[in-house]
């Protein structure tokens, strides 16, 4: 899309962004971005510096076209809240295909530059590229190719794999015009019932660290420029240690604790992620309690933010909230409270001072700058306060070649989203990731590989997939062998918006359907593929599968390509798994690797 803003001025080709009609220092390209940023700061109305420090969702139409008004969730129309609001920092949602988001992209680029000042949109994104079964899941992945969970890279754990993935992403990322990573997780998986940890690279610090540093160099290059994707690594300090497992997500969930006194331990991948050069960082909702830090969320915290990451680490990038730390927000006819752990008491405006004196730089999921305005102008916050987080976000719009030309080229998006090497890569990682746990002995010998063209009796798999590598049958009684798919176990909640998508609780399976899945396994000769979005407490599984394999994220196809003999199993287990729940509860949730007679020990994992 050619913008209508451009012009040519001394051999200089700009956008008239203020529309004056001369090239004016923050449009000028030759000049260093320090100096464009003064310039731009110095030309900011109050208003507009406050619109800076928000950074809220956004949606679109299927056809590419600008949502205007959310009746579902009471958000503003886009037009409002880039003309009226001012804000330019927005976390998209639901996908369309490449050349309609692309499209979607620019017209809220062209929205943007009839802006006073024309300042660009940033464009974020949480993880998009993971297989799951999951329907819901599978279709925010859109066109996109289809890796692994973030765990099931950590169960491959090659370095150069990770940093292969972050460059294919940035490339995808890039065509849409998305220019903020809102990933990776640097959290560690030490509470095994943490209902996060499919997003994390498993639970060795030394590992993740390695992992944290490939991915962010495979998004951001060796410096952040108009070619990468600024990574906002999560969450500060190291989530996980989770009271009972429980997500700070949720008012049960806040509480985030180290009995183990292992906080250190879960800075490490941190520590790489800062030498990686990651350009942003989001601090987590959990609120620590029992340490030398103030008991309040650690987006609120000046111990954590100020103290630890600007003047500990020397940190001196973005500063972004987790989502929704000072309002409650309405889905539906729900309502999620806001997540101001330890600060519940607080006006909203006193939320905003803490998180700011704390050393936050912008909102996420928060869309209310009238705030800040009125905070200024009551004398209450210092206009200079705002100008240096102003200062950070502008950095990093400059650094990303926003100001020069934020616009995406709808053919090219196409090409790039879902090219084949890029589908083949992610298909390939899958397969490297399956991890075999046990595999049985036969009369004939190992149970894996399956012959191909046996009978095969299948559950949670698709018949016409499976039809490719044995006959399927109705039966068990009918079949040679039955494979099944199961998810690892979770407690239902959907008490609170959100909660349902969230698998937390109990890791083993209810005697229901664990007694209906041993029968089966007693019945005919049973290979289990589960899937470890957390480590799932399965002994008696184990124990009467005639083999068993996991997955993080793996279509039928690649894991029917490991089970019959396709494609050898090489993963890993990034964490250990329980031998029971009474385990679970014994352990210290900083801690890594302390559950008692592990079913299987980390590290684990066959091949033949």
């Amino acid at each position: 899309m050619a913008s209508a803003l451009w012009r040519r001025e001394d051999g200089v080709t700009y956008r008239d962004l203020n529309k004056n009609g001369k090239l004016d220092p923050y449009e000028d390209p030759r000049l260093p971005v320090e100096a464009r940023i003064e310039d731009l700061l110095g030309r900011m109305t109050l208003e507009e510096k406050a619109g800076m420090l928000f950074h809220t969702g956004l949606g679109m139409n299927p056809d590419g076209t600008l949502q205007e008004g959310d009746g579902t969730f009471g958000r503003a129309s886009t037009t409002e809240l880039v003309t009226q609001k001012l804000l330019n920092h927005f976390n998209v949602w639901a996908v369309a295909d490449p050349r309609p988001m692309a499209e979607w992209y620019n017209r809220l680029q062209a929205l943007a530059e009839g802006t006073r000042l024309g300042i660009p949109v940033t464009i974020s994104s949480d993880p998009r590229h993971s297989y799951s079964n999951n329907p819901a899941a599978s279709l925010f992945a859109g066109r996109f190719s289809q890796w692994p969970e973030p765990i099931g890279l950590a169960a491959i754990g090659d370095d150069e794999l990770v940093r292969a993935f972050g460059d294919i992403a940035r490339q995808e990322y890039l065509a849409v015009g998305i220019r903020v990573a809102l990933h990776p997780m640097s959290d560690l998986a030490t509470e095994p019932r943490w209902a996060r940890i499919a997003g994390t690279f498993g639970e060795d610090a030394h590992l993740a660290a390695r992992l944290v540093a490939a991915y962010i160099r495979g998004f951001q290059g060796e410096h952040l420029g108009a070619h990468s994707v600024a990574c906002m690594t999560k969450h500060f300090p190291g989530g996980g240690p989770q009271q009972d497992g429980e997500d700070p997500h949720f008012p049960y969930g806040r509480e985030q604790v180290y009995p183990g006194n292992n906080f250190e331990y879960h800075l490490i991948p941190f520590e790489a992620a800062f030498e990686a050069g990651t350009a942003q960082i989001m601090p987590y909702y959990g609120m620590p309690v029992g340490l030398p830090l103030e008991e309040v969320g650690f987006g609120f915290n000046r111990d954590v933010i100020a103290g630890l990451l600007r003047q500990r680490y020397g940190f001196q990038g973005v500063v972004c909230t987790d989502w929704g730390l000072l309002t409650d927000h309405r889905m539906g006819d729900r309502v999620l409270p806001a997540r101001a752990w330890g600060v519940e008491h607080l006006s909203l405006e006193d939320r905003v001072l803490k998180a700011l004196d704390a050393g936050v730089d912008q909102f996420g999921g928060e869309s209310c700058p009238e705030v800040v305005v009125q905070l200024v102008r009551s004398g209450r916050l210092p206009e200079e306060r705002l100008d240096v987080s102003v200062r950070r976000l502008l950095r990093d719009k400059f650094r990303l070649g926003l100001f020069d030309n934020p616009f995406v080229d709808p053919e090219e998006a196409e090409r790039v989203v879902g090219q084949e090497a890029f589908v083949r890569a992610g298909e390939a990682a899958q397969r490297r990731s399956i991890v075999l746990l046990t595999n049985g002995e036969t009369s004939g010998g190992r149970m894996l590989p399956l012959r191909e063209g046996l009978r095969l009796y299948v559950e949670g798999v698709d018949p016409q997939v499976a039809s490719r590598y044995a006959q399927v049958v109705d039966t068990p009684e009918g079949a040679d062998a039955a494979f099944i798919r199961l998810q690892a176990p979770h407690e239902h909640r959907d008490n609170l918006p959100l909660e349902a998508f969230f698998h937390a609780g109990d890791l083993s399976f209810p005697e229901p359907e664990l007694r209906r899945i041993l029968d089966l396994l007693r019945r005919v000769p049973t290979v289990v593929q589960i899937y470890l979005d957390r480590p799932a407490v399965i002994p008696e599984i184990a124990r009467e599968s005639a083999a068993l394999l996991a997955d993080f994220g793996a279509s039928d196809e690649a894991v029917l390509d490991v089970a019959f003999g396709r494609h050898k199993p090489g993963g890993r287990l990034p964490f250990e798994m329980p031998s029971s729940m009474d385990a679970v509860r014994k352990q210290l949730p900083d801690v890594p690797c302390d559950s008692e007679d592990p079913l299987f020990p980390m590290g684990h994992g066959l091949t033949w």
